[in-house]
């Protein structure tokens, strides 16, 4: 069996070869490196001054209103990789009712079974982003063809690892550049060095997010790279061991194994050294996503760090279901352009019969509402039940939850429509 050090002694060769293919195409400077939190663990695998690099790409269509491209990754199976790419802006799409560049960034990650699409980077380049989706499975979506559909697309011939479970979990015995769940988070952070070198994006003002196990990977990529200064995982947390639909995934590995995966990708070891503002986005009954996880990987981060979460009940599972939320823009528009803030509801208290929260800043609230789940069996069975409270200014206070709750949280509306919860809270 390949042992650990020499996984990362193969890894860091592979990454100096990187690192000098950089060097002699004159792409490498000493600038606008990744800063890495002290607190990240000394077993993070990346090399985050590599990765802060522009990559190397080309052009596939410069002409659309939205491109294509495909960029260099990391090495995989001892050959180099190229990762396929939509990037669109206001500018690319020819608004003229938008403002002239240049214009804030976003990366945009898909999830499990997922690719680039094309829509999604559409969407946010008419809301006033420069905004870039990658494919992350070595494929790239078939033009004019429904890129939901597997089918429908082709694989790149110099293409990195698939989304397999093999490539994501059982790869973890191999040579670490075979591993899905390195390469994934390096071509996020690889598409944001590029964007940042195009003269129409603002490199300091950048954001990402992913939908399932693209909100994993982005909740790994908010821990690595702190120049983003937003970060929104949709559905994917950490701490999968415990309460996920990956767990027996994970323990069914050889115990070394196991223990490896958890300590190199679980993003519970991430999730501590989150520097930006981070929004964490979930169902009540994600089938992948348990409650019970998602409460540990929003307390992982620093309350230093500022913190917000949506929880929405019976959020359906989706690429669609997961960029719709008109919150997360709200977000990201509120850290990088100083728009309207979301309301944000510190932990509630039960003080006697009555639940009582208060609002961390002034924000109009419509409705203020308690959910809590009397349930403890699957997160996907558990059934939601709502108390109204009462909202007096910056403070919300009502009916506490029954004796028997097992996890209860509140939900606020506020005048736009605009809705986020408070913390959640395990019985």
């Amino acid at each position: 069996m390949v042992t650990f050090m020499n996984l990362f002694r193969r890894s860091r060769t592979l990454l100096f070869l990187f690192t000098i293919s950089l060097l002699a195409s004159g792409n490498l400077h000493a600038v606008d490196l990744i800063k890495p939190d002290p607190r990240l663990p000394e077993t993070t695998p990346w090399d985050l001054e590599v990765l802060s690099q522009a990559p190397q790409f080309e052009w596939v269509d410069e002409k659309s209103p939205v491109r294509s491209l495909v960029y260099q990754g990391l090495n995989y199976h001892g050959k180099p990789t190229k990762v396929f790419a939509y990037y669109a802006s206001p500018q690319t799409l020819g608004l003229k009712e938008s403002q002239p560049g240049p214009y804030p960034g976003i990366v945009l990650i898909h999830g499990g079974g997922g690719t680039a699409f094309k829509e999604w980077a559409e969407l946010w380049a008419k809301k006033g982003y420069a905004a870039i989706a990658m494919d992350l499975a070595g494929s790239r979506p078939a033009e004019d063809k429904n890129p939901h559909k597997k089918e429908n697309r082709t694989r790149l011939p110099a293409g990195g690892p698939n989304q397999s479970h093999v490539e994501k979990f059982e790869a973890v015995k191999d040579d670490q550049s075979e591993h899905w769940c390195y390469h994934a988070p390096a071509n996020a952070i690889l598409a944001h060095s590029l964007i940042r070198s195009f003269p129409e994006v603002i490199k300091d003002k950048t954001a990402v997010t992913g939908i399932s196990w693209g909100g994993y990977l982005t909740c790994i990529v908010a821990g690595l790279d702190n120049r983003f200064k937003a970060a929104v995982p949709v559905y994917g947390c950490g701490f999968l061991d415990n309460h996920s639909v990956f767990e027996k995934s994970i323990t069914r590995l050889p115990p070394e194994d196991a223990k490896r995966w958890m300590q190199l990708y679980d993003p519970g070891h991430y999730l501590r050294a989150v520097q930006m503002p981070i929004f964490f986005v979930n169902g009540t009954n994600d089938f992948a996503y348990w409650l019970s996880a998602y409460q540990r990987s929003y307390e992982a981060v620093g309350e230093s760090t500022p913190r917000n979460i949506r929880i929405e009940v019976k959020m359906r599972h989706s690429h669609p279901a997961g960029w719709a939320p008109v919150e997360i823009e709200r977000f990201i528009s509120e850290k990088l352009k100083n728009e309207t803030p979301l309301p944000v509801v510190k932990k509630p208290e039960i003080k006697g019969k009555e639940v009582i929260a208060e609002l961390a800043q002034p924000v109009k609230i419509k409705t203020a509402v308690l959910q809590y789940t009397t349930d403890e069996g699957p997160n996907p069975e558990r059934k939601w039940h709502s108390i109204p409270l009462e909202v007096n200014g910056t403070k919300i206070s009502g009916a506490a939850p029954p004796e028997g709750t097992k996890i209860w949280f509140i939900n606020v509306t506020d005048e736009t429509g605009a809705m986020t919860s408070s913390p959640l809270t395990s019985n």
